[in-house]
């Protein structure tokens, strides 16, 4: 049986090579693992895994691709990644990937990912080689006001944390790229085909992250304590890892195909539906009864680096556009995390780890959009 989705997707990417970058992080091996099934021949780019445990590591991410450990912050090796790989499609995920720790680290924050996303544009114009090219920043990118309509691709970019600063900056060099040496317009001449995504707060099993919600109730609830909440009012897109990956898949296949591809050179919104933006309370409420029990307490930290009470995104362009809709709700999303975390727990790893990820994958493409 095909799969609904899946026959565009294996057209698009069967025997394509890919070159992704980041792909030893938490979004950069589902990706890894989706397009390895997919039929395409992976090459990654990334620094080893940041946090112990990984996705990278426990689900054996590395035999299904061909590893290569390098810094995006090095233009050499990027180049010679390039040149060795010589990609149809590219997906820049390598990046620094947290708020708080931004405010620890904001210089190494703003070389990885505003220099690393121009040292991959960078490589394409000096080896001259045609790619279509997706670029993962991040929801955090715009000017937040914090008002309660979701933002959408053409409104104000900004950052109050040195973290979505970076990102700001990085969809300004993107774009500054694009127009000066890849513009949309010449594409048949230079063949570098440039797009942005920006993602809602992603959730799924395999993330390790410090101070992220569900990795955070994970670990709390394995050992018994109450799960310790920052910000229970705060509300963010939440979704499940393979939404935005579905989108990404997507817009790799509609830039490296097909007569329109350059409508396609833009930035693009992947998040969930309105109401599925929901407060961080809920987000433990639900891991709660995925665990099987548990308890959250508030742990407001009077003086913590600020972050934003109310985030939402617009994805009309994506659903009208793309045809791209989300999948899954808030609280299949939040369950599916849970129960890939409830198995690692009792012991999956390897194959085994890789073949839930696999059946997480069908079943996500099973569901009616």
């Amino acid at each position: 049986m095909i799969h609904p989705g899946l026959d565009e997707l294996q057209r698009a990417y069967r025997g394509r090579r890919v070159l992704l970058t980041g792909h030893t992080g938490f979004k950069g091996g589902w990706l890894t693992l989706w397009l390895a099934d997919l039929g395409a021949e992976v090459h990654g780019l990334a620094q080893p895994p940041s946090t112990e445990p990984s996705l990278f590591e426990s689900a054996g991410i590395g035999e299904v691709c061909r590893h290569r450990q390098a810094d995006v912050r090095d233009l050499e090796a990027v180049r010679t990644a390039v040149r060795e790989a010589r990609p149809e499609v590219i997906f820049h995920l390598a990046a620094q990937p947290l708020v708080r720790l931004s405010y620890e680290e904001p210089l190494r924050t703003l070389q990885t990912n505003l220099l690393g996303t121009a040292h991959l544009l960078e490589a394409l114009r000096l080896e001259r080689h045609p790619a279509a090219v997706v670029l993962i920043t991040s929801d955090k990118c715009y000017e937040n006001v914090e008002w309660l309509h979701g933002y959408r691709e053409g409104e104000a970019l900004g950052g109050k944390d040195p973290y979505s600063a970076s990102k700001a900056a990085a969809e300004v060099v993107a774009s500054a790229w694009r127009r000066s040496f890849f513009p949309p317009a010449r594409l048949a001449e230079h063949g570098v085909a440039v797009a942005t995504t920006r993602a809602g707060n992603v959730v799924g099993g395999g993330d390790w992250s410090r101070d992220r919600i569900v990795p955070d109730a994970v670990r709390a609830l394995a050992a018994g304590a109450p799960i310790a909440v920052r910000n229970p009012a705060a509300v963010r897109p939440w979704q499940h890892v393979l939404e935005p990956l579905s989108g990404y898949l997507l817009l790799g296949a509609r830039l490296r195909d097909g007569a329109d591809r350059a409508s396609f050179c833009e930035a693009w919104n992947f998040g969930p539906r309105f109401e599925d933006a929901r407060t961080v309370r809920e987000v433990a409420e639900v891991a709660i009864r995925a665990w099987g029990g548990g308890s959250w307490e508030d742990r407001g930290e009077p003086g913590a680096p600020a972050e934003a009470g109310i985030l939402r995104l617009g994805i009309e362009k994506a659903q009208g556009r793309l045809g791209w809709a989300p999948r899954w709700r808030f609280e299949e999303g939040v369950t599916r995390s849970v129960a890939w975390y409830r198995a690692h727990h009792d012991g999956l790893r390897g194959e085994g780890l890789r073949a839930l990820c696999r059946k997480q994958i069908r079943d996500y493409l099973e569901t009616a959009a």
